[in-house]
């Protein structure tokens, strides 16, 4: 992997245009490590603007959306992990994550099945393995 493919004002660095950020979005910067809060003011943000939940997506499967979930579970949020919105290094990387971490700290969902809860204000499926805070 190249080790500049994330830095800022760099190609690996940039928002694909049909994600860019519109003027009301807040853009959390200055991820350093492999969670998104341990070095942001992503858990201040979310306090803040009185958000319980986060839905998280991205890559690495198994390494940094993993870390952000372990970290947002452990401080309270009800955290959701889009299955198919993620990516690994591997397919079995992937896939032991999703099968196996994720359901201990998350509640997994297909990226249709989250949305659906958006527009239809539905419930996902208990998908977890019986860890979830209550």
């Amino acid at each position: 992997m190249d080790a500049t493919a994330f830095v800022k004002g760099q190609w690996g660095a940039e928002i694909d245009e049909r994600f860019a950020p519109v003027e009301s979005d807040i853009v959390v910067e200055g991820k350093r490590g492999l969670d998104a809060f341990g070095s942001t003011n992503l858990d201040f943000i979310l306090r803040s603007k009185g958000i319980t939940k986060v839905a998280l997506a991205g890559f690495l499967t198994n390494c940094c959306v993993e870390s952000t979930m372990r970290t947002a579970y452990e401080r309270g949020y009800e955290v959701v992990t889009i299955t198919d919105a993620v990516a690994a290094t591997s397919i079995e990387e992937g896939e032991s994550a999703v099968r196996f971490n994720y359901p201990m700290f998350s509640t997994p969902a297909t990226s249709h099945d989250f949305i659906a809860t958006l527009t239809a204000q539905g419930t996902l499926a208990d998908t977890t393995r019986g860890y979830h805070q209550q």
